[in-house]
């Protein structure tokens, strides 16, 4: 408002409103009464569970959509009055950027420049300047579409930036991107800021993210639920924070969610062998009844922004749950002792090119098993060919006795498969999506109703059955994905990147349904960018370029984190030093390095 100072905001925000029709019957509201401030020169987050309004807001702040109610001032200027006049002084990267697969990476930094106006001398300082902040410099004259995941999304940026913008809007640019490539991209974020003085809205689903942020703003259902510096949502969580040690004969995941399903447990995630959870409050984490079941004292430690969010959303009147556990109808049989996944010295080629390179591991029967590796190291060949969709060149790989090599398509009776992107019909509502699959994998008559039945109450569907799928959040997606990939009781279960974008109440969801199927005897593969979660795994491969790296339990992989960092080595410390040890030997001159 004219009353209110300003000066120092590049966003400013009052009472803003914007509903949207999700079906011909029924709307929502995507802000409901937002008022923010973003400082000029600082990096704010933007965080919020799936639906929360956050890109909606960055696409008002942009002049892409029209409030329906209250004042939006970007850089002072009103957007609703002059959209233009701001889109001058911005640039925004949205999620799904719009690079030319099919161009260089060269012709698309000139496309940009010339959608934008760049002069050819604004070009020749600014170009050098994006290639080295980037690390493209070596790349220009290579195709969009070969580039990495991590590649991709630095090329996305550099567009974004051919010219330099008063402000940044951002929206999830790490989403699908491995540990060491969002390294690398909070590295050119955090040189926007601090040498370029650019200041910076970024939206993200990783709350460590947001706790390296000078401000965080948590939306909820298009509220704010706080704004502010991240140590004060931290502090939400201050004294109700703790590790335990699980006790013997309980695995981490397995006594997360117990901890889960006690009442006065506001949120728990397995952490280096142990289980962090926080408590409402009322009730002393040495006397909650699942704290007691593990024999084990709790230890009390300093809380982090990802505590405090949770905190925030049981406050919030909408307590953090995790799903209830599935129950599967016919579960697969005990294990036996074999192997029910089985692969050795697997190798795929495309052409020149081997994009699988000689992979051995074996995987037995209700165990989770974890594929990590930076973008483009062969995870997702390695999927398609485990589960049939693509012939190995050479190696041994059978699935449940199975022999892939020579009956793909009687081994696909037994899998389940969750594609990296959601790969449903987006155009068909959750209802047909179920009849579709259902149908697809020989479902008939009362049998396939039964099934639609299940998947509907046991995924929390019935709300959304009659909306498209393309219509509905990432935690329903995801759901629904997964339930179409349950239809037909499979043994096995192979999932990419399956929590990819979503946040973390609906990783929470999935974890907990996929810890409930390995107990029920069902057998998973699951590839993640999200470290963290390799703690749910009984047992994790790191590849890089084709290669297995090193694999074994996640306590034996923490051991080639580097030391002496002052805190318990992580999951994505290991991994970050095994991936840079091998490209560093990769790198050395013939005969060692000097």
């Amino acid at each position: 408002m004219a009353s209110e100072n300003t000066a120092g905001l590049v966003l400013h925000g009052r009472d803003l409103r914007k509903r949207f029709r999700r079906s011909p019957t029924e709307t929502v509201d995507a802000l409901a009464g937002v008022s923010i401030d973003v400082a000029r020169g600082e990096l704010t987050a933007l965080v919020g569970p799936d639906g929360a309004g956050k890109t909606t807001l960055l696409r008002l702040a942009t002049g892409l959509l029209d409030a329906d109610a209250g004042e939006l001032r970007v850089l002072g200027v009103d957007v609703a009055a002059d959209p233009q006049q701001v889109q001058s002084r911005i640039s925004y990267m949205p999620q799904r950027f719009g690079l030319y697969e099919d161009l260089t990476v060269q012709e698309n930094l000139d496309l940009y420049a010339d959608l934008h106006g760049v002069t050819s001398e604004q070009r020749q300082r600014r170009f050098p300047e994006l290639m080295d902040m980037t690390g493209l410099g070596r790349f220009t004259a290579r195709l969009a579409g070969r580039l990495s995941g991590g590649m991709k999304q630095k090329l996305g940026l550099a567009c974004t930036l051919v010219r330099t913008p008063e402000l940044l809007l951002l929206d999830e640019p790490t989403v699908g991107v491995d540990p060491l490539s969002r390294r690398e991209l909070w590295a050119i974020i955090g040189q926007l800021v601090h040498d370029e003085h650019i200041s910076v809205l970024v939206s993200t689903s990783y709350l460590d993210e947001a706790e390296a942020c000078a401000r965080a703003i948590v939306l909820h259902r298009g509220q704010v639920l706080a704004q502010g510096r991240p140590d004060e949502v931290s502090a939400l969580a201050q004294g109700r924070t703790f590790l335990v040690d699980p006790g013997a004969g309980q695995t981490a995941r397995g006594f997360q969610a117990r901890l889960l399903d006690d009442p006065s447990v506001i949120d728990a995630v397995p952490e280096g062998g142990r289980v962090r959870f926080v408590m409402q409050g009322e009730v002393s984490a040495a006397e909650s009844t699942a704290a007691k079941a593990s024999g084990n004292a709790p230890e009390a430690i300093a809380p982090r922004f990802e505590d405090g969010f949770m905190v925030l959303l049981h406050q919030a009147h909408d307590e953090p749950r995790a799903a209830a556990m599935l129950q599967l109808e016919n579960p697969p049989p005990a294990d036996d002792g074999h192997p029910v996944i089985e692969v050795h010295d697997l190798v795929r080629q495309f052409g020149p090119f081997t994009a699988v390179d000689h992979v051995t591991f074996e995987v037995r029967r209700s165990q989770i098993f974890g594929l990590l590796g930076p973008n483009g190291a062969g995870k997702t060949t390695t999927f398609r060919m485990l589960c049939g969709l693509l012939p190995a060149t050479s190696g041994t790989l059978r699935v449940a006795g199975v022999d892939l090599r020579v009956a793909r398509a009687s081994a696909r009776q037994s899998l389940g498969y969750v594609a990296q992107k959601f790969s449903l019909y987006g155009q068909l509502t959750v209802s047909a999506n179920l009849d579709f699959f259902a149908s697809a994998y020989g479902l008939r008559g009362r049998r396939k109703r039964e099934r639609i039945g299940w998947a509907m109450d046991q995924f929390e569907l019935r709300s959304m059955a009659h909306v498209a799928s393309g219509q509905i959040p990432g935690g329903y997606k995801q759901r629904l994905a997964m339930a179409a990939a349950l239809l037909h009781e499979p043994e096995t279960l192979f999932l990419d990147e399956p929590t990819s974008g979503v946040d973390p109440l609906a990783r929470r969801e999935f974890w907990r349904r996929i810890t409930s199927l390995a107990e029920q005897g069902v057998t998973v593969i699951v590839t993640t960018h999200f470290m963290e979660e390799a703690e749910y795994c009984d047992r994790v491969a790191i590849m890089d370029s084709g290669r297995v790296l090193a694999q074994g339990t996640p306590a034996e992989i923490r051991r080639h984190a580097p030391s002496g960092q002052g805190r318990p080595p992580t999951m994505e410390d290991a991994f970050i030093a095994i991936v840079e040890k091998s490209r560093e030997r990769e790198a050395a001159p013939a005969g060692g390095a000097a």
